[in-house]
């Protein structure tokens, strides 16, 4: 008899929480988390731990609580350089108001189409989803059948959206990532194919 089983494989990609000074346009910046923010990541999976495997960001915002949640579960901790968040050029370390005193429509005209209007020396989207394509393709290919949980930021997250769902780059930033939400993306291998599916979008794992 045939059979058509094909291996799936899950994905949580959790957002960190709350950094240190706020809402700001951080980047790569490697502000830790606040305390609200240990509070926010915590409370959003409560006391699941359903993964196989954690992999982080190597920014802190997100490591730091990978390696406590690898630490009290005993499940394994990998990082990726690849999962750092969209550097953001001038605009790192910057909040809205500040970037905004003198061009009070330069945020707004980024939102609408940040393939044209990116901040001087930011990360070109492109390039972004080149790395972020990869790591997941790696990931995948390496821990097929598995569920992953990957610790990362909005911009990742939103690429890996963008991505699965064929949403243009322009759009990129009409996603919105809450602080430390969850959101589930299962696979399917088909040949060397992986074919996304989303499960749930800005959600937690606390009942």
């Amino acid at each position: 008899m045939i059979t058509d089983e094909r291996i799936t494989t899950l994905l949580d990609l959790m957002r960190h929480g709350e950094p240190v000074g706020g809402i700001r346009y951080r980047g790569q910046l490697d502000d830790p988390l606040s305390h609200t923010g240990w509070q926010e990541m915590r409370k959003s999976i409560g006391h699941e731990r359903p993964w196989d495997l954690i992999i982080s960001s190597p920014l802190s915002r997100c490591l730091a609580f990978a390696q406590e949640l690898s630490e009290t579960s005993g499940i394994p901790l990998e990082t990726d350089d690849r999962l750092k968040e969209i550097g953001f050029g001038e605009w790192q370390g910057k909040t809205g108001e500040e970037i905004t005193r003198f061009d009070p429509g330069l945020v707004q005209r980024f939102f609408r189409d940040p393939t044209t209007y990116r901040p001087d020396g930011a990360e070109g989207l492109a390039d972004f989803r080149n790395r972020v394509t990869e790591a997941c393709q790696d990931i995948l290919s390496r821990y097929a059948g598995k569920h992953i949980l990957v610790i990362c930021h909005a911009g990742i997250i939103r690429m890996v959206l963008a991505k699965i769902l064929d949403i243009p780059l322009s759009h990129l930033f009409r996603i919105k990532v809450a602080n430390a939400s969850v959101t589930r993306v299962e696979f399917a291998e088909q040949g060397e194919e992986f074919l996304g599916q989303l499960i749930f979008h800005g959600g937690s794992l606390q009942g």
